[in-house]
């Protein structure tokens, strides 16, 4: 369902798409929609590895550009091959990648995985790509805005060097999103065609005492 948490809003405005079917991935190609989240279950076999890894305190940072077709998952992490839930864990990366591919049929993806103990982008932005796809293992999901609700005149070196909650940014605090663990989000850019000046406002969220570490995967166009 598309959210609405207003009647009166400019025609114009973009808006998220939510939902538990993957097959609504394909609602991010509706003019009027930025931002896709599709809630899923994930087994306890990759719950079990996730925590491993956000627990044994090492830095990780995977960056690669991979041929969809030849790209083996197995070899993402080769130091972890003996953990349980590995190989689980990289059939699971193996279909979020071939969701992305066949959604905007591309042979080739930026992939980057890594494990963050902070907020990598901690202001309200927008990416300058056609379309990210985000999805946090563990921890806290990116946070996004619905057009009505950000002032995108403070967006950036605009906001006077306060911080958004301060800068009038955000106009109802109530409105942040956050997506949640294991969902899959899509994020349209600016470099989307016909949408930019609506690229999805997002940022990364502030850690917690309770949640310190977040492992997250971006997907983009290559």
């Amino acid at each position: 369902m598309t959210t609405a948490h207003a009647l009166n809003i400019e025609p114009n405005c973009s808006y998220t798409y939510l939902s538990k079917n993957v097959a609504d991935l394909t609602e991010i190609y509706r003019h009027e929609i930025n931002v896709c989240v599709v809630e899923r279950g994930i087994s306890s076999e990759i719950e079990t590895f996730v925590m491993h890894l956000l627990s044994s305190g090492r830095a990780m940072n995977v960056i690669e550009t991979i041929n969809v077709q030849s790209f083996n998952t197995i070899t993402l992490l080769p130091q972890h091959l003996h953990l349980q839930g590995y190989e689980a864990f990289c059939a699971d990366i193996t279909q979020v990648i071939d969701m992305f591919s066949h959604l905007f049929e591309l042979e080739a993806i930026g992939l980057r995985l890594g494990i963050l103990d902070k907020a990598m982008c901690p202001r309200f932005h927008v990416d300058h790509v056609p379309c990210r796809l985000v999805c946090t293992y563990g921890g806290i999901g990116t946070q996004w805005l619905e057009d009505a609700y950000v002032d995108r005149n403070k967006l950036g070196n605009r906001s006077g060097g306060l911080s958004d909650e301060l800068s009038g940014l955000i106009l109802d605090p109530d409105a942040v999103g956050t997506i949640p663990s294991y969902a899959i989000g899509l994020l349209k850019g600016s470099r989307w065609e016909g949408n930019e000046q609506h690229g999805a406002v997002h940022r990364s969220p502030h850690l917690s005492a309770e949640s310190t570490r977040r492992l997250l995967l971006t997907l983009d166009f290559a």
